[in-house]
């Protein structure tokens, strides 16, 4: 049975939502909101994987090179990114902004660190997340317009971000973790999604399937729950490949995906064994 997903595309996460709108004056004002997800790691040997932000701030673009930065917050928050699987967000702020056009996202990290299934945690080094900020340009660039709401989605690659020491798969085992953070922020006013099903010929659900969208490079992806379910939230509009693979069963693929802005779409897959 398909599960039905409420996406929150709000600003200020682990993962971002931003709007965007005109001209700026003194009394013209809109909302932006920021919201955090995941691009989730090989989920199976992972039993939670936390970062600490501790400030997000944004940029409003110029033509000079004295662009200012406003404070968004500045105030701890620590997330569990594997709660934000398949589509779910979290609300980092949401707050009244001038009006204008906002082209950058900078976003401190302290801490982070991943706890493995039955096993350690590792303490990962932040490379300069906590003293200059990860900057993530905002594609495309977002406008807050006077009395609207905007959103800017940061979704956070779990699997680039946290990058394996050793070899999980042999005796000698995990060593550790590189952090090496690797965020996109989604316009989502101009975004829609993708969500669906994997099952086997046998209509047995697949957890734990890869699911990954590209146009030329991969853009985003998901694994599937226990019940086989995937979701992959703001997508830019536009034509893309859906790929769907499983250890032991061949990739699928559906090509010349349209994604429209502010739609879902649904997209289900059947794998066939290898064997």
């Amino acid at each position: 049975m398909k599960k039905s997903r409420n996406l929150l595309y709000s600003f200020l996460g682990a993962g971002l939502l931003i709007f965007g709108g005109c001209q700026v004056t003194e009394e013209s004002h809109g909302t932006l909101k920021v919201s955090i997800t995941d691009a989730p790691f090989p989920i199976e040997i992972i039993e939670e994987a936390n970062v600490t932000i501790t400030k997000v701030e944004v940029r409003m673009k110029s033509d000079t090179s004295d662009a200012t930065f406003t404070t968004l917050m500045e105030e701890s928050r620590d997330i569990n990114l594997l709660d934000l699987r398949n589509g779910v967000v979290s609300e980092l702020l949401e707050m009244e902004m001038p009006a204008g056009t906002y082209d950058l996202i900078r976003v401190y990290v302290e801490n982070a660190s991943l706890k493995i299934i039955d096993g350690e945690t590792y303490e990962v080094k932040v490379p300069s997340g906590s003293q200059t900020g990860i900057k993530i340009f905002i594609q495309p660039e977002l406008r807050i317009e006077g009395g609207l709401t905007s959103e800017v989605l940061l979704d956070f690659n779990l699997e680039k971000s946290f990058v394996v020491r050793g070899n999980p798969m042999t005796p000698a085992g995990i060593k550790g973790f590189n952090f090496k953070p690797v965020i996109r922020a989604v316009n989502n006013s101009t975004a829609g999604s993708v969500e669906g099903m994997v099952s086997d010929t046998a209509s047995a659900v697949l957890a734990n399937a890869a699911v990954w969208i590209a146009q030329d490079s991969t853009i985003a992806s998901a694994f599937t729950d226990s019940t086989g379910y995937y979701a992959i939230p703001g997508i830019p509009e536009g034509f893309y490949s859906l790929y769907s693979s499983k250890e032991n069963y061949d990739t699928v693929m559906y090509e010349n995906v349209e994604i429209v802005a502010g739609n879902r779409i649904d997209m289900d897959f059947v794998l066939t064994p290898t064997e």
